[in-house]
């Protein structure tokens, strides 16, 4: 049931067909209610993905933003865990409508107490990046202490993060990245940074796994810079398979997932200090087209951020 207090209507941005930048609106709607196990959250701050509007195309319209950060308002039918007026973040399914509204339903297993050192927006920014750089390293990588990583695009959504937990870790951290991003990975704590667009990465010492969050050639020349038996894990594409066959390199492309407990642990590292976390820039949700442009134009670092409620930090 719904809460009495909910507005029967919401503002909700909408991604119509065709799709694309042009097919953005932000439309009155009717407020979702909590299925089985669900969560209806008030939406105070939704994060952005560049390339995240070619994910619904078999759906339209749906509603963008897989990242969000807000509060508790009612729980559905068997939804245990949280209480009403409860701070959390999430990252939602890909596979249903997101979270660039006021309100969203999100399943009870896919949230997580917010970061109670970090304001809404920056908690928003958190989880896919977050996730995606622990599930790569950790769980697909199996990247040990004092092991030898090297990171591509390291100062990036993900690869950010993946340097820094990398590091915490126990790991030696190499990283790619372009010229502009050279002191932006210095910052995060990387061992060594390479500049690939003015040198060879290939001719550091062998790694025991490289973590590609840019695919490309970085990505299909990866392989020369692994020992035999090492790992190669990417979240932009597959790995060249004949390649690290012939190497006996364990290759996998992976897509990232919700894990509550790993939500919890990237908030209590935010809430440490050892986790620094980017935002770039904010804009209202009612400017969405305007933040999805921004991202396409944008070679920056940080995340950008829709604000649902315009005076949460």
């Amino acid at each position: 049931m719904a809460d009495t207090s909910t507005p029967a209507t919401m503002r909700a941005v909408r991604l119509q067909p065709p799709g694309g930048i042009g097919g953005i609106t932000c439309d009155e709607v009717s407020t979702p209610e909590p299925g089985e196990g669900e969560y209806l959250v008030r939406v105070h701050a939704a994060a952005l993905t560049r390339d995240e509007l070619s994910w619904p195309v078999d759906r339209l319209p749906a509603v963008p933003s897989y990242e969000l950060s807000g509060t508790v308002v009612v729980g559905g039918p068997g939804a245990v865990g949280f209480e009403p007026g409860r701070a959390v973040f999430a990252m939602t399914s890909f596979d249903r409508d997101g979270v660039a509204a006021e309100y969203a339903v999100v399943p009870a297993a896919e949230l997580s107490p917010k970061p109670a050192s970090l304001g809404h927006v920056a908690s928003s920014a958190i989880a896919l990046p977050g996730l995606s750089a622990m599930q790569g390293l950790f769980d697909h990588g199996r990247l040990a202490k004092n092991e030898r990583v090297l990171i591509h695009g390291g100062a990036g959504g993900v690869g950010s993060y993946a340097v820094q937990l990398a590091r915490l870790h126990g790991a030696y951290v190499i990283t790619t990245v372009s010229s502009e991003r050279v002191s932006a990975a210095r910052e995060l704590g990387a061992d060594e940074i390479i500049d690939h667009t003015t040198m060879d990465f290939t001719a550091i010492d062998p790694v025991d796994l490289v973590f590609d969050t840019s695919g490309g050639e970085r990505l299909a020349r990866s392989v020369e810079v692994l020992g035999n038996r090492g790992r190669l894990v990417s979240v932009a594409e597959d790995p060249p398979e004949e390649a690290c066959r012939q190497r006996g390199i364990a290759a996998t492309w992976f897509l990232v997932k919700s894990d509550q407990a790993q939500l919890g642990e990237l908030a209590r590292l935010a809430d440490s200090g050892a986790l620094h976390v980017s935002v770039n820039r904010t804009f209202p949700l009612v400017d969405a087209r305007e933040a999805f442009a921004f991202i396409l134009e944008w070679g920056g670092t940080g995340k950008v951020v829709l604000t649902v409620i315009e005076d949460e930090s």
